[in-house]
């Protein structure tokens, strides 16, 4: 998976938004919220991720996942290059981050993010409310 394609799947997910910090690292946040990591210059990892907890230790098992300097303390992995996973475990790791990300968010902020693709509840409920009215005013 390269940067592209990478930065392509992370501002897929709702509410998902990009900034550049710290000089040179793309970062990709949610409601404010970083869980992902990117430099855009050489260094020795690729991408820094939120982990879930429960599988930090044994993801940094892995060869080539390492837990993330300044940021393992709170369960964040370090990638060390594109090649080390493959491109769906990345991405399923990229949405896991996300996910975990959002459920620390407050309710507010969750309710605020678009809905995904294909999750149509907030339309749906206008559609129904919509439709409701239309009905009453064809029987009163």
């Amino acid at each position: 998976m390269n940067i592209d394609e990478l930065r392509e799947l992370c501002l897929s997910f709702p509410g998902a938004t990009e900034q550049i910090q710290w000089e040179n690292n793309l970062l990709f946040k949610v409601g404010g919220k970083m869980f992902g990591v990117v430099p855009l210059e050489p260094a020795r990892v690729w991408l820094t991720l939120k982990a879930d907890p429960d599988e930090f230790a044994e993801l940094t098992e892995l060869p080539g996942v390492l837990p993330a300097p300044y940021l393992a303390r709170a369960k964040w992995i370090a990638i060390e290059s594109p090649s080390t996973l493959p491109p769906a475990a990345v991405a399923a790791l990229l949405r896991k981050s996300y996910d975990l990300v959002v459920a620390k968010l407050p309710r507010a902020a969750q309710r605020s993010l678009p809905s995904a693709p294909g999750n149509s509840k907030s339309r749906a409920r206008k559609t129904k409310r919509r439709n409701s009215k239309k009905a009453r005013k064809k029987s009163g």
